[in-house]
């Protein structure tokens, strides 16, 4: 008797339409981050923020594990299409994220779809953001309110992001495309 696979034709589909529609919007996040590294460097963070949308949404919608992670990094792929320089940095963001979000969802052993739990991995998103980007984009020699004004949204972007992967997960549930 052959054993149902968590990773169904199903789902990869599902975890690839994910993917292609954030991939774009990762693609979009890609061409404004030079932009805005060079003017308004403190909202770097809403920017990076929105790639932890791939992973929310496909917790969201298929509560399996694994989808995180294959999602995130399908994503990364579409998002290198559009801005071919920066896939090293689209796939290892995809990794890192999918990463913290399987991760998280394993503590619970995938039995808690909680807000709180989506809630938990993107303040953790949030602060490892905050801290690498700070450093690594020179933001010391930014003035003190822009410096705060950064740490702030850093962790919050994803924060916000989440919420707004949440709602589309729920909306895309509610219309049938994860039949549990």
């Amino acid at each position: 008797m052959a054993t149902r696979s968590v990773l169904s034709t199903r789902v990869l589909l599902v975890c690839a339409a994910i993917g292609v529609a954030t991939g774009l919007l990762g693609g979009i996040a890609g061409w404004i981050t030079l932009p805005v590294l060079a003017g308004p460097a403190f909202l770097y963070g809403l920017v990076l923020g929105s790639h932890v949308l791939p992973g929310i949404i496909a917790q969201e919608v298929l509560r399996k594990p694994l989808v995180a992670l294959i999602t995130h990094v399908l994503a990364a792929l579409i998002a290198s299409a559009f801005n071919p320089a920066w896939s090293m940095r689209f796939i290892g963001t995809a990794l890192l994220f999918g990463l913290i979000q399987e991760g998280v969802a394993a503590l619970t052993r995938y039995r808690s779809w909680g807000a709180w739990r989506f809630f938990i991995s993107a303040a953790i998103i949030g602060v490892f953001v905050a801290v690498v980007v700070f450093f690594a984009a020179n933001l010391e020699v930014q003035p003190l309110w822009a410096q705060i004004a950064y740490l702030v949204i850093s962790v919050l972007g994803p924060i916000a992001w989440t919420a707004i992967g949440l709602a589309i997960g729920a909306a895309l549930s509610r219309a049938g495309v994860a039949r549990r």
